[in-house]
């Protein structure tokens, strides 16, 4: 298990992540996650469809809602052969109220609370919270990762632009 110290921060202080690195070009790791019915879904269970896998640390905050509220929003756009993802340490129970508040129906929202096994497989788990970094990863239909997007600073949003555009050239 691999441990990149510094790798992210949070308020500007540096932070741990746990789990070994994912670049471009590697196959995406499968993981088993819990739904917001709390059954286990792999995320090979989207395999037919070009993937845009988000992590944050927790629909809570205002800026994993605003992610996810703009990913819903750019969905439509995408068609139906691009599934987004966003997957938290949240409880299932958590997810769903957000999702129902918020209005999200365009975006699954994933738990990795029970064995961190997405955070630990894209390298994203971070030790001092037990949260999950800001990233976003863009796999296509092959299994393959063609985006990774760690976000330094865990308190800015992503690279909207840079995911759509790498989202396009997989679709």
């Amino acid at each position: 298990m691999g441990e990149r110290p510094g790798a992210v921060t949070f308020m500007g202080a540096p932070l741990t992540l746990l789990g070994d690195e994912i670049g471009e070009g590697a196959l995406a790791p499968d993981c088993t996650l819990l739904d917001n019915d709390l059954k286990e879904v792999r995320l090979s269970d989207w395999a037919d469809k070009v993937r845009v896998i988000a992590t944050v640390p927790s629909l809570d905050t205002p800026v994993c809602d605003m992610e996810t509220r703009r990913f819903n929003a750019e969905a439509a756009s995408l068609g139906g052969d691009v599934a987004i993802i966003t997957v938290s340490m949240d409880l299932p129970f958590a997810q769903k109220r957000w999702c129902g508040a918020a209005g999200v129906e365009q975006v699954t929202t994933l738990s990795d609370h029970r064995d961190a096994a997405l955070g630990m497989a894209y390298g994203v788990l971070v030790k001092e919270l037990r949260l999950l970094a800001r990233a976003v990863f863009v796999v296509d239909k092959t299994g393959t990762v063609r985006h990774v997007q760690l976000v330094k600073e865990i308190a800015d949003e992503p690279d909207y632009e840079a995911v759509l555009a790498a989202v396009k050239q997989c679709a």
